[in-house]
């Protein structure tokens, strides 16, 4: 089993190779890909030197069986056809193919044997917000068909890469000098501050990132169910938190809802409020699953349920996801 990873160099490239390592991926050989700004970067995987190679359209990717790709959505759309043209499965992290009809868009967890539709050689990962949302909303779908969802969400700066957490970090050492904040990455300051746009607003006064939630939900579970968000930005270094409240067709006990969540794969209950249990992005850097508390009644809706999740934007809502699509592949004989 030969395995790349495309962009290497940044903060989903050096999580794949972390997930890798940490789930013992059953590869024999591992090619690492990045920009001519990153080529000849040496990076250790398993006590073994890498050296990054320049991407180039050319058949380096003959004989590989799987690319982990996370180098941006041109990156993706120009070198997709290079990296596949030999057989190659494309895992893509980007957005660049995530709505095309041709092309399945999976979280394990969900909708894994989507996987086996291919046709190009490109399996799509969706947007980190809505993987660990659509991760909670499965088990309880399987109780009663969920009819509406509402969402905010409030994102870290690790949702805008290793420049965003640089930023941020800078910020508040910025200000603890008393220095003005330097702003770069963000609309406006992050540090000390919440921001209500992530991504660029679109006609109907959404934007991309909430637009995304909408459409990728929908694809994921094969539902009709339309998805309302609102995403924020938040002074976060790591891990993303979601308010959630949904419309289900039947009324629902929280019992059965709570005892959905805890047996359902890659979630972790923490709904102990009375002795302040619950979950937070202080405390779940680096786990895999998502974490799921404060679950109760909606009460403006007999049928409604709502509850609040946390998961790692670059772990779950990224790498991981790559590589669970990869295991499964794998295991299913499937490359």
């Amino acid at each position: 089993m030969k395995i790349a990873i495309v962009g290497v160099s940044g903060a989903v490239g050096q999580e794949f190779l972390k997930v890798l390592d940490e789930r013992n991926f059953p590869l024999d050989e591992l090619v690492l890909f990045g920009s001519a700004r990153s080529a000849g970067k040496e990076y250790t995987y398993k006590g073994k030197k890498l050296v990054v190679k320049e991407l180039k359209h050319n058949d380096d990717f003959k004989g590989i069986d799987i690319a982990l790709t996370s180098a941006g959505a041109s990156t993706s759309k120009e070198f997709a056809e290079t990296i596949t043209k030999h057989g190659t499965v494309m895992i893509d992290n980007s957005s660049a193919f995530r709505m095309d009809n041709d092309v399945p868009l999976v979280v394990p967890e969900v909708n894994a044997e989507d996987a086996k539709n291919r046709p190009r050689n490109i399996i799509a990962n969706p947007n980190c917000t809505t993987i660990q949302m659509v991760v909670c909303l499965k088990p309880i779908e399987n109780l009663s068909h969920i009819k509406k969802v509402h969402v905010a969400t409030y994102q870290a700066a690790s949702g805008a890469g290793a420049q965003g957490m640089a930023e941020l970090e800078n910020q508040v050492q910025q200000i603890a000098k008393g220095e003005k904040p330097t702003v770069e990455k963000f609309q406006y300051q992050l540090a000390m501050n919440i921001i209500p746009q992530v991504d660029v607003f679109t006609e109907n006064g959404y934007t991309k990132e909430e637009m995304k939630m909408f459409y990728e939900t929908k694809k994921i579970m094969h539902t009709d169910a339309d998805v309302s968000a609102t995403c924020v930005r938040i002074p976060v270094m790591r891990n993303h938190s979601e308010a959630i409240w949904i419309e289900t067709e039947d009324e629902l006990s929280l019992n059965a809802v709570r005892e959905a969540l805890s047996n359902a794969p890659g979630v972790t209950l923490i709904d102990d409020p009375a002795n302040r249990k619950y979950p937070m992005p202080l405390f779940g850097a680096g786990e895999d699953d998502v974490f799921v508390g404060r679950i109760r009644k909606d009460l403006t809706n007999p049928k409604g349920i709502t509850f609040w999740c946390v998961g790692d934007q670059i772990k779950k809502g990224a790498a991981l996801n790559a590589v669970q699509i990869a295991e499964y592949l794998v295991e299913n004989k499937l490359v």
